[in-house]
């Protein structure tokens, strides 16, 4: 029977088995943390435990109860720590973290048209790919992201080395309009995309979807072929919307409304969509996102750094709009650290509000976890620490100076805590990262394998 229950249910679980003397075998048990479920209460267990058998949390509860109830053929001991659901990373492009700090200071459309793209053609091949989807996953795992949504090239590339290293991910088959390194037409992306699909359906691991770059980067047939596509398969759908100032004006020129209803008029919205940035949004264009359940991925460090507007992040979840954090490629960020992502939202919002109750704590942690999680209509599986959900967690360090004293916990990760600030990382029940040792992963090789591929990109680019 499939438990679904919460800490207090699982205490009395706990007596029961006391009462009987027998104690129920599990696989691992972490145990003496303070524990942030991000529960439909966000209860914190001040010294709290999760039981893990196979891919799945067996229970949540006080530390005495889960000792109680439970023997585990492996122990770890979190004593002076924090363990919470592990980050959902809602846009990234994984591979450009081999282009982090190529061209910085730039508008998005400089950046793309006069950078970006012309490092690609020279240099994206499926080995690159590869090197970089590794790089970009050994900084998730040691910084505590354990799923992310992705957009790029050779995305069955990416999906293998994703699932080699044991992290969880909703990765996208990029479709666009002009020649890329994986394909030369529409139909060609298209045809890849649906390969992909097939290939990965049914991963316990990858969730493989379709991503239409951007309403100004396809025609309305390619548009429409991509939704239509998502629907036979019921896979999701990622792209790029209302990124810039400049997307809306030509939208405006173009189609005489903006990319939200523009994508509306097309039947393009539907299950299962994540809208990447919606900085330029309005009210109607919000309405239609809530109406439609489209998940959005807000990316606040990326449109900062870029230039690109503050999405309408309160207004957006006001409005029901399940609102998920995102990095975005390292290109642009020019990191995967989700603890700044959080950070950088609630700051970002109460600046720009003038109300600092804007987004709280509590909200930016949960768009980091659950909120992200229901962006990817995953919240069934992942992102909370709940019993009968994937065994996804994070251990993290909370007794240096700097994290002297702690009053609120969750203040506490978004306020004070870092990526560097995680210890272990344990994704579908397995370890892959203990005590700051990644095990799924050569750390030592995959950035030696970087540097020598950063080497090609400095020739290619100075050509």
């Amino acid at each position: 029977m499939r438990i679904r229950i919460g800490a207090a249910s699982a205490a009395l679980a706990g007596l029961v088995a006391v009462a009987s003397g027998q104690a129920q075998q599990v696989d691992l048990i972490v145990y003496n943390a303070v524990v942030v479920t991000m529960d439909s209460t966000l209860q914190v267990l001040p010294r709290g435990a999760v039981a893990i058998r196979g891919n799945t949390i067996v229970a949540v509860a006080a530390a005495d109860t889960i000792a109680a109830a439970y023997t585990a053929k492996e122990t770890l001991d979190a004593g002076g720590q924090i363990v919470m659901p592990g980050l959902v990373n809602t846009h990234t492009h994984a591979p450009m973290v081999l282009y982090r700090g190529l061209a910085d200071d730039l508008a998005l459309m400089e950046w793309l048209q006069q950078y970006i793209f012309p490092a690609e053609a020279k240099t994206v091949t499926p080995e690159f790919v590869r090197a970089g989807t590794r790089l970009a996953l050994l900084e998730m795992i040691q910084s505590g992201t354990t799923t992310y949504a992705d957009m790029y090239y050779f995305e069955e590339e990416i999906a293998r080395v994703t699932r080699e290293a044991g992290v969880r991910g909703v990765l996208g088959q990029t479709i666009i309009q002009f020649p890329v390194p994986d394909a030369k037409t529409p139909q060609e992306e298209l045809a890849r995309t649906e390969a992909f699909l097939k290939e990965f359906a049914g991963d316990e691991l990858i969730t493989p979807a379709i991503a239409p770059h951007a309403m100004y980067t396809l025609d309305r047939a390619t548009l429409r072929a991509a939704r239509k596509m998502a629907d036979t398969y019921s896979a999701p759908v990622l792209i790029h919307l209302a990124e810039t100032s400049d997307e809306l004006r030509t939208s405006r020129k173009q189609h005489k409304m903006s990319p939200t209803r523009y994508l509306e008029s097309l039947g393009f919205w539907g299950p299962k969509t994540l809208a990447a940035h919606g900085v330029w949004l309005d009210a109607a264009d919000i309405q239609i996102l809530a109406k439609r359940k489209v998940g959005l991925s807000h990316n606040p460090e990326s449109n900062m750094k870029l230039a690109s507007g503050t999405a309408r992040v309160p207004a957006l979840r006001k409005a029901g709009v399940s609102v998920g954090l995102g990095t975005d490629g390292a290109a642009s960020n020019n990191d995967l650290d989700m603890f700044e992502a959080m950070r950088q939202a609630a700051f970002l919002h109460k600046l720009t509000s003038g109300d600092p109750r804007a987004v709280p704590a509590k909200a930016a942690l949960a768009m980091a976890t659950i909120e992200g999680a229901r962006a990817l209509q995953m919240d069934d599986r992942i992102g909370s620490l709940e019993p009968g959900k994937r065994a996804d967690l994070i251990v993290v360090a909370a007794a240096s100076a700097r994290h002297t004293p702690m009053y609120d916990p969750i203040s506490h990760l978004v306020y004070v805590a870092r990526g560097t600030d995680v210890r272990t990382t344990i994704v579908n029940g397995r370890v892959l990262m203990k005590d700051g040792k990644v095990l799924t992963l050569n750390e030592a090789d995959i950035i030696r394998e970087a540097n020598q591929f950063a080497a090609r990109v400095r020739l290619a680019v100075a050509k």
